[in-house]
């Protein structure tokens, strides 16, 4: 198996989206919104946007960025992607604040595959408080990145015909199964506990 290093940020992906290669550009945006889309989201309610109008501000945040080039503009080593986001995304919603308007979802510009109706629930069941929006935004991008990650080694697992084991141990990896029984799924997937 190939050891791959983990990056916090795909830099490739960064400039492909922000490449000219119309194609690969929407399809590397599309994976961006996909990683970034919801800690965005939360980051723009705790500055005090409703939860219709935070999708608004999202789709055209993403959109605006696409269309202006923003993202061939950044380099490697110019600071952090995540920084750059929630600088680019408080400007955007200062632009709209000023300009008394919200863009509408769509709209003849680049759709996102993003879950649109169930971000209000999802944001209703995050913990009430006093957090600032910056932290939030960096702890649920963190929790995005390990959710896809959990998903990507389930499909490694899958794909090498050890489904059953990921199965047995994903509890494990996730903190969900605190009382895990190590020597009962050992004897369940007939391997020692080690």
């Amino acid at each position: 198996m190939e050891r791959r290093e983990f990056l916090t940020t795909r830099w490739s992906l960064v400039e492909a989206a922000g490449g000219t290669d119309g194609e690969r550009a929407r399809a590397a945006l599309a994976e961006l919104c996909a990683d970034y889309w919801y800690p965005l989201y939360a980051y723009v309610r705790r500055r005090g946007v409703d939860a219709e109008h935070a999708q608004d501000v999202d789709q055209g945040f993403f959109a605006d960025l696409f269309e202006r080039g923003d993202l061939g503009r950044l380099t490697r080593g110019a600071g952090r992607f995540r920084g750059f986001l929630k600088v680019a995304v408080r400007n955007h919603l200062a632009n709209l604040r000023d300009r008394e308007r919200a863009a509408k979802r769509g709209g003849g510009r680049v759709r996102l595959a993003v879950d649109l109706d169930g971000a209000a629930e999802r944001y209703a069941r995050e913990p009430a408080g006093d957090e600032e929006p910056e932290r939030a935004f960096d702890r649920l991008w963190a929790l995005e990145l390990l959710d896809r990650c959990v998903v990507e080694l389930e499909g490694e697992y899958a794909a090498s015909g050890r489904g059953a084991v990921f199965a047995e141990l994903r509890g494990a990896l996730t903190g969900g199964d605190e009382g895990l029984d190590y020597a009962a799924v050992a004897g369940r997937l007939s391997t020692s506990e080690g």
